[in-house]
């Protein structure tokens, strides 16, 4: 019984088949019964034991362990590739999805791969400190939707990056996500705008805005130049270093004809705007430095930008429903250490 048991469930198959041959020699010996649960007890481990030799000799094991990790590879998100769009069997959208299909962009979808990137090899770092590189995907975002003003508003970015579980598979790689914030939300249309979908003029633009609300993005946390004034004062200079180079950018550049006129104008008082930041990278107090602030960021808020991005067919609504009225609270309250994108 011992040797049919063992044989059925095929485990330990040189086990079942001793068995089977001692039973058999102390039913012969003895004329006890349990002959044809010996034979078949027996017949069944020796069957095993041959399949698992022949899998050993033959690398079957390899293959078939070969062929456990593609499928997790091909099921979790390293099948994305830039600018796909997507919808996942279950609904959701998590750090790792499985059941992804590719869909039309320019049908409703949950997600659109908008950068990816491989992690170095090695150990599992952990999940802060994938969640840590996966930070990266604010680079990818802002050269694959160059304009943040045509980003609707109830979409968001987020990051389907490997999971414990699926690192011991192989997979490395971050998938950087836009997908829509509402519950049950959905995308329709594709939200690439860079060098691929847009003109020449319209990069340069956009190339020369990036350098300023790149400078605007590194102020500090405080919130009142009494608090940090040296810092302020250091972010005063980025910003006044970014409005030169972005003014040059868009001086030297040919516009059409229809752009010219706006652009001259954007690019004089981007001309004021830097004096005026750069005046107040060199104050001496906190008082001095809120003067020229606060006239140097109404002179570059993002309702300035409006008349150019008109002329160059680009969205004129901007991302913060509050973004016109940036400079002037800043100038009612007394706050320092932000503005809107442009």
């Amino acid at each position: 019984m011992a040797s049919l048991i063992t044989g059925i469930l095929c485990c330990l198959p040189g086990l079942g088949l001793l068995l089977g041959l001692v039973a058999l020699l102390q039913i012969r010996k003895r004329g006890q019964r349990g002959r044809a649960a010996a034979v078949v007890g027996s017949v069944l481990s020796g069957v095993g034991l041959g399949v698992a030799v022949l899998v050993l000799t033959t690398g079957v094991t390899g293959w078939m362990w070969q062929g456990v990790k593609d499928g997790v590879r091909e099921s979790a998100n390293l099948s994305l590739a830039k600018g796909d769009c997507f919808d996942s069997d279950d609904g959701e959208l998590k750090d790792a999805i499985f059941g992804v299909r590719t869909v039309p962009c320019e049908g409703a979808h949950q997600g659109e791969v908008f950068g990816t990137f491989t992690l170095r090899d090695g150990p599992y770092p952990g999940e802060k400190a994938v969640r840590d590189a996966a930070e990266h995907c604010v680079d990818q975002r802002q050269f694959y939707a160059m304009d943040d003003w045509a980003v609707p508003r109830d979409v968001d970015a987020l990051h389907l990056a490997p999971s414990r579980e699926s690192w011991a598979f192989g997979d490395r790689t971050v998938t950087c996500v836009f997908s829509s914030v509402t519950e049950h939300g959905t995308l329709t249309g594709s939200l690439r705008a860079d060098q691929t979908t847009l003109d020449a003029h319209q990069v340069a633009f956009l190339d020369a805005a990036r350098l300023l609300n790149d400078a605007m993005d590194s102020a500090p946390d405080a919130a009142y130049a009494e608090d940090d004034l040296p810092g302020l004062k250091a972010w005063a200079r980025r910003v006044s270093a970014a409005l030169a180079d972005g003014g040059h950018a868009l001086r030297a550049h040919p516009w059409p004809a229809s752009a010219r006129a706006p652009l001259a104008e954007l690019t004089a008082r981007m001309d004021k705007a830097r004096a005026l930041w750069d005046k107040a990278a060199r104050a001496t107090d906190a008082d001095a430095f809120y003067v020229p602030y606060d006239a140097g960021l109404t002179l570059i808020e993002p309702r300035t930008t409006v008349p150019a991005r008109k002329a160059l067919k680009l969205a004129t609504t901007p991302p913060d429903p509050g973004a016109f009225d940036g400079g002037d609270d800043a100038a009612d309250d007394g706050t320092a250490g932000g503005g809107a994108k442009v």
